[in-house]
């Protein structure tokens, strides 16, 4: 299948590329390589620098014409979309509209869309399904929420069909710990370096961490399953990040104490999200075990960081 993946040298975007490329499907990546790194395509695959704001996308979609398109290009800092509200939707919102614009035209038949977490709020109840409510508190994930309804109506209106991926913490090799970069990823990084890093809040707020193989499995996955679904992809447990932590200095052998700071506005403060719909409608399942992904991503900081 002739797959787009936009924001394909990003973290999660160069692990689908992985996977697509072992399952012989042919692909083409949009990156404007603000987050992205070349360095994290090893494969000589078409590579288009642009903005999927800018008019090149039209080209690239004349020139492929993608069957498919895994769309991770985003503006992901939930402190940068409550700082830079215009910014967020600019990326999120407009250049997704451009996406299925394009898609429309093109002839493509399917957009799988990585969502978050954040569109659900503050906990209801635990864990999180599908008919948990919708109450986002950041404009990134307003920005989220409105691109899932955005492509329920081109769905209708079109006939492009979506799956909608709702993803928990994704961690892993290849993210970047600066700025907003996960949890995960700032721990390791000053593990690596022999840094005390930050911990917000009481460090008692709970998230569901699932490691990058396992979502780019369920991208993959949705190219042929999960049509017109919404689908939380998860490990579908929780754990504190003060405890988070502790495992990572156990695993990692370092003896440093965190640095506790005031709590961040946006923060959701408890978060797992219910897989049971995603692990049988796409038939999938989050099988890296927390320790073995920690594991995993503590040697690529430690080979990759600081060497």
């Amino acid at each position: 299948m002739r797959v787009l993946v936009t924001g394909g040298c990003g973290f999660i975007g160069s692990h689908i590329v992985d996977k697509l490329l072992q399952e012989k499907h042919d692909v083409y990546v949009i990156d404007n390589l603000i987050t992205g790194n070349k360095g994290n395509i090893v494969h000589n695959i078409p590579i288009m620098d642009c903005d999927i704001n800018s008019d090149m996308v039209d080209e690239v979609f004349k020139e492929f014409r993608p069957e498919a398109i895994i769309h991770h290009a985003a503006q992901v800092s939930v402190t940068n979309s409550v700082n830079d509200m215009l910014y967020d939707e600019t990326v999120n919102i407009h250049g997704t509209l451009k996406l299925i614009e394009a898609a429309r035209k093109y002839g493509a038949k399917k957009i799988i869309f990585a969502s978050s977490a954040a569109v659900y709020g503050n906990t209801v109840a635990l864990p999180i399904d599908l008919s948990h409510p919708t109450e986002p508190l950041s404009p990134y994930g307003v920005s989220k929420l409105s691109v899932e309804y955005y492509l329920k109506m081109a769905q209708k209106l079109f006939g492009i069909d979506y799956t909608i991926l709702r993803y928990s913490n994704v961690y892993g090799p290849r993210q970047d710990a600066n700025g907003e970069g996960g949890v995960i990823a700032i721990f390791s990084d000053c593990l690596a370096q022999n840094k005390a890093p930050f911990i917000y809040g009481d460090g008692k707020q709970t998230r569901d961490f699932v490691y990058v193989e396992d979502v780019a499995s369920a991208n993959v996955n949705a190219l042929t399953a999960g049509h017109n679904e919404i689908l939380n992809v998860s490990s579908g447990s929780q754990i504190s990040i003060a405890e988070l932590f502790e495992t990572m200095k156990e695993a990692s052998g370092q003896e440093i104490d965190a640095i506790y700071k005031e709590e961040r506005h946006g923060d959701i403060r408890d978060s797992v999200l219910c897989n049971e719909r995603t692990k049988q409608v796409l038939n999938w399942n989050s099988g890296t075990s927390l320790l073995e992904g920690l594991k995993r991503t503590l040697h690529y900081y430690n080979e990759n960081v600081i060497s």
